[in-house]
This record gives C-alpha cells, structure tokens and sequence, in this order.
C-alpha cells in the first residue's frame, strides 16, 4: 500500500467495512450477517451508502466484503446501481482476519488523487449526512483525522483478575469519556502512514483512530445517538422500529395468437382440443399475465424483458419455470403474495370445464390457499381479434405485502 501523491481534499473517498462475521448474531442463531441484514428492503450496507453518496464532496465508495463472498457481493452491488444509480464511483475490496486488516485492503483500492477518506462501519446504517459534512469540515480546518462521539451516560470501572473473580481496579472519570463512532474521516496520506506503521510495528487496535493518534491529535466533534451499532440480538429493534408492511398490486396483461405449433396451455394445464398457438414459450398466456403481476409487485420490470422471444434458451420453456424464478425475485424483495385475480378471455376453446383445474394449479404454484386464488374465463362476444377466434388474451390481478 503506497501513500498517495497529488491527492485532494477536494476528492473523498469512503471506505464502508462490511467484511465482519457477525460473530454475536450468529451465536444467538440468526444466520444473515450484520451487514446484509434487510431494512427497508435494502441491506444495511446499502443504506450507508445512500447516505455517503448525498455529501457532493464523496466521489466514490469501496465495499469491503468477507473475501469468500467478495466476487458475489461485486455482483450484488452492480445490481443495486443498476436499480439505484448513486451517483458516485464505487468498487470491492476484499477484507481481512482483522478490521484494520480490512480498513488497509479498502485503502489499497482508492484512486491516488484521494485526498481524504471516511471510514464507515455498515452495521451503522443511521448515520446522517449532516454528521459526515462536518467531519470533512473539521479535515478542511487542518485536522488530520476526525471522529464523532457521544458522551458515556455509565459509570465506567476498570477491573482485573483478582484470582477469585474481577475486582475494581479504577474508577474512571466520567466526564472524560466518549463512545466514539464511525465514519470516521481522515486525510489519506496520514491513514495510509499508520497502516504502515501499524503492520511494520505489530500494532493492534479497534478504530482507526488508535493509530492515527499515535501520529498525533484527532479531533473529537459531538456524534449522533441515533447513530447506533447493530451488533447484538437486541440492537435488531432499530432496524424493526423502521420496517413498514405495505399493501401492493401489480396487474398483468398478455396476448397470443392462435394458429402457432404450440399446443394450448393454460395455468400450467394442457387443455385438450384448443387450437395451436405462436409463442417463443411454450405460450400459457395466464401464466404470462401472472407473471407480469408479480413483477408489478415490486417494480421488477416485465417478462419481455427478463426472458427475451430473442434468445434462444427460453424456447419451449414452461411458463411455469419463468413464474418460478420471478417468484424467487419477488420473495428476495420482500413480497409475500396474499390473493391473486386471474381472467382469461377467449372465443374458443370452453374453459368452463377447466376452471377447477388451472385454480388448482396456480394455487400449487402460487404456494397459496386455493381460496385466494380466482380464475375466470369469458369472451367478448364475438367482438375483435378474440371474437374472430384468431386469439387469447388474460389478465392478472396479484395483491401482495411488500416489507421495506
């Protein structure tokens, strides 16, 4: 790691450490890391993020992740930019046994015109940008390395082995002390120098604050007791205190023409005797409409454009896969289905002795009760294209929970 040249405070880079095992959560049985963990149907991580990005003089963000999952987050924060584009240049760094293992990784991938770097811990997804704003006004008024903290509201004692038990060795003054947060800011070049030190040294230490003071003073400024760590079981209500279940429809609309080699399909039914239809698919059009549906559940596009008439690998395909996959989307994003209102509209053929059996199966698809799921056919009395028997149309109508 070499100590950037040429480096600005004009250009801020943020380091947001998301490399930790979460060890305490995962003792007490919660197997999603900290800083994976959903609020607002985005990772905590994430939320960092979004706050970083609205500082204008923040340029840029590296994500540092467990090493073993460093090339699968890559592609996870790729997506979440492709959804939410924040404005700022972001890449992945893999992190360390240790934090500062992590913190030097991160370092490692800033670009050299870096002049100053915030150095944020995931699991503090309530950070306000207003706090950020004055940490690098405090790096403007020369500091080297600034950190927020909030008084100690205990009585603080330190205690050793006593060969029975821990005794109280001191009592320490009250007044003096501070919890110190994160982001922490800092000028690059005076980072990179205690990292140096740090490994050349052996040094050990908890925040990067404890190595630059060795180099000299840090400016301590009030943090934000809103800023808290989500660290134990029972720091989880904050990240519940901001959750909202909220009602949503998405509806569904999808056409096909008779006279194709398809055989009829319909909900995942063969329907015996229905006319050939044109599709890429195998062109169950309820299923089709369904899909769309869900997808409106939680703004995830359309089927056109995640299984494309295009490519060739969706050829034949069961409609039933692709409703598959798109409900896996849609439990990904935090959306339970609770009732869903299927019509299909069509001159030929009779659907009436096949409703019971599309309800059946898109219930089973659906994983859902038969009673929230409803099937209707009708025609249009012999009026336009489904009138001339040249096709079908159907309808979906899905209401769902959405957690954000």
């Amino acid at each position: 790691m070499s100590t950037p040249s040429g480096a600005s405070l004009d250009t801020i880079w943020a380091l947001i450490l998301a490399a930790g095992s979460g060890t305490r959560l995962a003792d007490a049985g919660i197997g999603v890391r900290k800083q994976y963990l959903r609020m607002k149907g985005a990772p905590l991580f994430w939320h960092s993020a979004r706050t970083l990005s609205r500082v204008p003089r923040v340029r840029g963000v590296v994500f540092v992740f467990p090493p073993e999952e460093a090339d699968e987050m890559r592609a996870a924060v790729a997506d979440l930019f492709s959804r939410e584009d924040l404005g700022v240049q972001w890449t992945v760094a893999p992190g360390g046994a240790r934090r500062q293992d992590s913190v030097r990784s991160g370092l490692a991938a800033l670009p050299p015109e870096c002049g100053g770097v915030l150095v944020h811990d995931s699991a503090r997804p309530f950070a306000s940008a207003v706090l950020i704003q004055r940490l690098l006004g405090e790096l403007d008024a020369g500091w080297k390395g600034v950190v927020p903290a909030v008084r100690v509201t205990d009585t603080i004692k330190r205690v050793a082995d006593a060969g029975d038990g821990e005794a109280v060795e001191q009592t320490l003054i009250r007044g003096e002390l501070r919890a110190v947060q994160t982001p922490q800011a800092f000028r690059t070049a005076v980072l990179c120098e205690a990292h140096e030190r740090a490994a050349a040294e052996g040094w050990t230490v908890t925040d990067d604050a404890s190595m630059v003071e060795r180099l000299g003073k840090v400016r301590v400024i009030p943090g934000e007791e809103s800023n808290v760590k989500i660290t134990t079981p029972a720091d989880l209500h904050h990240i519940e205190e901001h959750r909202r279940v909220l009602p949503v429809t998405g509806w569904g609309y999808d056409v096909h023409r008779y006279g194709g080699e398809r055989d009829f399909v319909l909900g995942g039914v063969p329907i015996p005797g229905g006319p050939g239809v044109t599709a890429h698919s195998d062109g169950d059009v309820l299923l089709h409409a369904l899909t769309d549906a869900v997808l409106g559940t939680f703004g995830g596009g359309d089927i056109g454009g995640l299984f494309p008439d295009t490519d060739p690998a969706y050829s034949g395909a069961s409609s039933a896969v692709l409703l598959k996959e798109v409900l896996g989307m849609a439990q990904r994003a935090d959306v339970e289905i609770v009732n869903v209102d299927l019509t299909a509209i069509c001159q030929v053929p009779k659907l009436a002795p096949h409703r019971d059996a599309v309800r059946r199966n898109v219930a089973r698809l659906l994983e859902l009760d038969e009673r929230y799921v409803n099937f209707k056919a009708t025609t249009e009395e012999k009026l336009g294209f489904t009138g001339e028997k040249k096709g079908i149309k159907a309808v979906a109508c899905v209401s769902a929970l959405r957690t954000t």
